[in-house]
């Protein structure tokens, strides 16, 4: 976005869609060290927080839960970046001055409505700058969801870079033709790609042919996409659970988007995410020390079409439950 920074501190915005791999693609910068020392503030729309549990790489974290930064959460983002602010103010040492943010959204988020609200804050503009938007792009799901999805379109729109992830997992034409869509929808921006947040080569686009999108200006009478909480408690047996999820994404998978949660099990602490259909495979999580007061045993569900009450009332019935 911009260069020179006239003192203020940069701050990263890290967008895109619900499983496109943001936390994945961060991880990785951090272990890379390519934003020491930086600031990581972590919007999620659901109110359990899961993704900070994944960046234990910064020793600066903090979470904005329950609220999209770029609507329900504004209020709450721009009162902690103006506590930040305040607090590189009083350092009186520029060696140990803070000059990097980095705010990873909701999946969910459009990052326009949040660069704006910085450039107008009174405040942050003096000591704040949007140097780079970056929109991480999922190999496999984009093309469909540039398709079909406004919010997806604004944030390739929007961006500077663009990180596609999962490149192992997509065709070699598809691939191709997702570059060349994405340099049609915005031409001004980078394009890398990644596997697990390593960087590698693209596909040559040069003779592909880009998607034709159709218009979404009008694209208003899809029902919103909400997270629902479900604990995972000691009524409920993991295997069972498994099945269910099984179940509830072959049936349902176009409409639940995301699923994301740590389990705890015999095995360890288990991260179980799913991005539609796809399931990936469980991670074990290492035990933290300030991990006292975090929720484990909760998955996060994304989606539509259906109501929260339904989806527990149908996994207790699964799993036996209140079952008649």
């Amino acid at each position: 976005m911009t260069g020179n920074h006239d003192g203020r501190m940069r701050l990263t915005v890290l967008g895109g869609s619900l499983g496109s791999g943001k936390t994945t693609w961060l991880r990785h910068q951090l272990h890379a060290g390519h934003f020491r020392d930086a600031y990581v503030i972590v919007n999620e729309a659901a109110a359990t927080p899961v993704d900070d549990a994944l960046l234990t790489r910064s020793a600066n974290l903090a979470v904005l839960a329950g609220g999209c930064a770029c609507c329900e959460g504004k209020a709450d983002l721009i009162a902690l970046l103006r506590k930040i602010c305040d607090a590189r103010s009083r350092t009186e040492s520029r060696g140990d001055r803070l000059e990097r943010i980095v705010l990873e959204t909701s999946g969910l988020a459009d990052p326009g409505p949040i660069v704006e609200a910085i450039r107008t804050d009174p405040v942050l503009v003096h000591h704040i700058v949007v140097t780079e938007i970056v929109v991480a792009v999922d190999a496999l799901h984009a093309l469909m969801q540039l398709r079909s999805e406004p919010l997806g379109r604004r944030q390739i729109e929007i961006a500077d870079r663009m990180v596609i992830t999962k490149v192992d997992e997509a065709e070699g034409a598809t691939l191709s033709r997702l570059v060349a869509t994405l340099k049609s929808v915005n031409p001004g921006a980078m394009i890398s790609g990644t596997i697990k947040g390593s960087g590698v080569d693209l596909p040559s686009s040069d003779d592909a042919e880009p998607e034709i999108l159709p218009d979404l200006s009008g694209e208003t009478d899809r029902p919103p996409i909400f997270p629902t909480r479900l604990l995972i408690d000691d009524t409920i047996d993991w295997s069972a659970f498994t099945v269910w999820l099984s179940a509830l994404l072959h049936a349902r998978g176009d409409d639940v988007v995301r699923v994301k949660g740590v389990v705890r099990t015999s095995a360890g602490r288990l991260l179980l995410q799913s991005v539609r259909k796809i399931v990936q495979s469980p991670e074990i999580l290492p035990d933290q020390n300030n991990d006292a007061g975090r929720e484990d045993d909760t998955i996060i569900v994304i989606g539509r079409g259906y109501r929260a009450d339904d989806l527990r009332r149908s996994l207790r019935y699964f799993a036996g439950v209140g079952r008649a």
